[in-house]
This record gives structure tokens, sequence and C-alpha cells, in this order.
């Protein structure tokens, strides 16, 4: 993709937006309401057609059956018949692809039962995610996308499917992520690409954005007395609350520095937590970039989600 753009009318959702998927690779778009990760999402997809900028699967444009047989879908609403069960979906949706993978295979791979008979509106959020799932890898794709994966399951059935994404990123199946879950970003992207207001505004694997050294990040209760923190941990350390009860320690990470840290909060009767050797968590990139992109006026003129 390079130099894509979108527009509703006057309202502009991507604004020149560039980036390339290899083979094994999971990429994550992250960031805001309105950030125009779905506008991107549909465009690659061949559901929107592009205002400007080249966008291309394989070497041929959204629009080509020849690129989009290559590609599989997963939407966070819909891609599912309530009444059919499982096997009998993914049956019908095979039917759609010259060479299938395997249904009932597909689904025991994915902890599905293909047996059951249990139309899928009665199966739990998390099966129903394994259905969609099994659905979008019916045509063995090379690219798979995939809109907010892990929404709405409980914490057993996330960790499956993220396991589920490692084995298809290492097996050499290109994955393209958008979500507002950013723990998962950090356990399997490769590459992560934070939009606001349809600006690509930061890219990179998530230890260069976070940073591998030099800051320390770590939550207490709100409103510290910072001069006095700084003062604790010696020269050559800067305190900074970036969020309520979210702080961040600029300078070197030594094992004395998360000493000080805890004594100083332990001596005041408060307990720090999360203490984070190496800095920022990738939400506070996205909370930080969001906060500049309101100051510039850019996510009033996005549209989508």
């Amino acid at each position: 993709m390079s130099d894509l753009w979108v527009t509703y009318g006057t309202t502009r959702a991507v604004a020149g937006v560039s980036f390339t998927v290899a083979a094994g690779q999971t990429t994550a778009l992250v960031g805001p309401n309105g950030a125009g990760k779905t506008s991107t999402v549909e465009v690659c997809t061949g559901l929107r057609s592009a205002t400007g900028g080249q966008v291309e699967l394989f070497g041929y444009p959204p629009s080509s059956l020849a690129g989009r047989t290559r590609i599989g879908v997963m939407l966070q609403n819909g891609g599912l018949y309530p009444t059919a069960r499982p096997l009998e979906w993914l049956t019908y949706l095979a039917k759609l692809y010259p060479d299938p993978a395997d249904p009932s295979t597909l689904l025991n791979s994915l902890g599905i039962d293909p047996k059951t008979s249990a139309p899928t509106r009665r199966l739990s959020g998390g099966e129903q995610q394994r259905v969609k799932l099994a659905a979008a890898l019916l045509p063995k794709p090379e690219l798979l996308f995939l809109d907010e994966p892990t929404a709405g399951l409980d914490p057993a059935a996330r960790l499956d499917l993220l396991g589920a994404l490692r084995r298809l990123g290492a097996d050499g199946t290109g994955i393209v992520l958008t979500t507002h879950a950013l723990g998962d970003v950090e356990e399997v992207a490769d590459e992560v690409l934070v939009l606001v207001g349809g600006h690509l505004v930061a890219s990179g694997p998530v230890v260069d954005l976070i940073g591998a050294g030099g800051s320390t990040s770590f939550r207490a209760t709100a409103g510290l007395e910072l001069g006095a923190l700084a003062g604790a941990l010696g020269s050559g350390y800067q305190v900074q609350e970036n969020r309520p009860g979210n702080y961040l320690v600029t300078g070197p990470t030594t094992p004395q520095l998360l000493a000080d840290i805890t004594n100083w909060c332990a001596a005041a009767g408060i307990q720090a937590t999360e203490i984070r050797a190496g800095g920022r968590t990738l939400e506070d990139i996205v909370v930080e970039a969001t906060r500049n992109g309101i100051a510039a006026g850019e996510i009033a003129e996005a549209a989508d989600s």
C-alpha cells in the first residue's frame, strides 16, 4: 500500500498511509475511534474504493479475484449464519473456493467439535469467534485480515485465539490485525502502525516503539509528589505522570532504581504496581498520539473507527 487516501465527501478518513505486510508477519493497526483503521482494511479487502494512492494484493488491485482469492477476512460483526451448525456453515462456504481447507479439520484445530449440533447462535462468544476464524481460513489464505478478533472473549478463549494467530504466523501467513486490545498487540504483533485522524503517526516493532531502555514505568495512586520522588531517585532522573496513576521515570534503568521507587512509595504508604523496565507501554504511545492528534484538530476530520 502506498499513499492511501480515503475521503467521504469533505471528510478525510485516511491521509497518505503506506505500509507493506511480508509473509509470516503480523501487522497491527491501532489507534482511537476515527483513526482510519476500518477504512484502511475495507480498501485492502476490496470492500471500499480508495480515493487516492495505490493498494495491491500480491501485485493485483483489491478488486481483482487474482488477489482476493488469496486472502481471508474475519470481521468483528457478522460472518455467521445464526441457525446453521458450525460444520454446515463452513461446508457451505467451502463451496465458494476452488481449493478450500477441510472444514472439519479447521474446526478441530481451533477447538470446535465438528459434530456439535448446536447452531452458531447458541455458541459462546469465544466459540463464535473461533468459527469465524475457521471461515476466514477456508481459502487457505496467504494474507489474513482480522477486525477485533478477541473482542468479548473470556481470558481462556483469548489466549487460545492468540495462540492460533502465532501458529498461523509461524506457518507463513501474513496477518493484518485491527484492535483496541493493545495487550494482544504486544503479544503477537511484529509491526505496529499507530493511526490518528487518518495519519500514520508512529510505526515499528513494539520494542522499538516503547523503548528497550532508558525509562521505567509504574502505577500507583494518582497525584504523587513528583518533585519529592525525583529527588529520592537522585540526579539524572525525571518523573512525569502521563496518565492519572501512571508514572514514567526517565533515566537509566538499574536494579537500584527499581528498589528506590518501591522504597519511596512504601515509605509514603503507597503500593507501586506494574513496574516495567523499558518505559512506556503501547497504551501510553497510543494515548499520547491521540492527545497530540486532538490538539492538532485531526480526529474531527475522520469518520470511521
